[in-house]
């Protein structure tokens, strides 16, 4: 892979014919990449993520109310909260992400599954988190968990609140409407998301045979609805409140793109909403 690097891009814009839902926050959907599979955990994506969290205890900090609500507006690093529950809480997966951000940020994880040593956590700990990451894994697992335990509604409620949400794979499909997923073995249309954003997403685009084909196919037939929003490994789209406004990638191959009801794809590039960065943050 070339050396990390990340995009983001200005003004919002809606993506496709998607009307923006009620959802307030912002949400950033990678669609594959990150410390995940990273030999060395490093991640530019993951890094902007950070640097997006610091930004928000920065702000709480000038306003009274924000700075008075819970770990997350406390001056230091942010407060950054691994959600594993597609992966049944997979311990190397959660030592990864422990080993990836204990340098630059707070860690904590949200254990569903009771894994020792991390052992159930109140899911009410999310609403005092800078930034939540969700991983990947199987989707179709973690909707059905999370309507139980109430996580999604605490997702939603922390989002409005300022944490920023962010997730890969199985945790990028689950804020769209529907998805494309392998949760069943061979992949599938899932018309069952939380329904935070409009339209399908499809994680690992050009990463995974059939990725491509069948997402396309399944948006045209109205197996999934449109606008479809298609992710590269390497790459992330960016949300705020409902509506797309950019694109990060960690390799010069990696894009997103945007998929209308006929099946038709449209890269990013062309909207002119992505603009290169270092790891260091946008290059001015």
């Amino acid at each position: 892979m070339d050396a990390p690097s990340a995009v983001s891009a200005d003004a919002p814009r809606a993506v496709g014919n998607a009307e923006p839902t009620a959802f307030r926050g912002t949400i950033v959907a990678l669609g594959g990449g990150g410390f995940s599979t990273s030999e060395t955990g490093a991640s530019a994506i993951d890094d902007e993520l950070v640097r997006m969290a610091a930004r928000r205890i920065r702000a709480g900090t000038e306003d009274e109310a924000g700075a008075q609500s819970g770990f997350g507006a406390s001056v230091g690093l942010p407060h950054v909260c691994f959600v594993p529950t597609a992966s049944g809480d997979s311990r190397d997966y959660i030592e990864r992400f422990e080993a990836a951000f204990e340098a630059s940020a707070r860690t904590y994880v949200l254990s569903l599954f009771g894994q020792s040593p991390w052992d159930y956590q109140d899911p009410a700990m999310l609403l005092d988190m800078d930034l939540i990451y969700v991983g990947g894994g199987s989707t179709a697992n973690l909707l059905s968990l999370w309507r139980r335990h109430g996580v999604d509604e605490l997702m939603k409620t922390a989002a409005a609140g300022g944490t920023i949400l962010a997730g890969i794979s199985a945790g990028a499909n689950c804020w769209f409407d529907a998805s494309s997923t392998d949760s069943f073995g061979p992949l599938a249309p899932l018309n069952d998301g939380l329904g935070f954003l409009r339209g399908s997403a499809c994680p690992h685009f050009h990463g995974e045979p059939g990725r491509e084909e069948s997402f396309l196919g399944w948006i045209t037939d109205g197996s999934l609805p449109a606008p479809g929003i298609a992710i590269d490994d390497h790459a992330a789209v960016v949300y705020v409140d409902g509506v797309a406004t950019s694109v990060m990638v960690e390799s010069v191959e990696a894009a997103a793109y945007i998929v209308d009801a006929d099946g038709s794809l449209c890269n990013f590039d062309e909207h002119r909403r992505v603009v290169p960065v270092s790891e260091h943050g946008p290059d001015e």
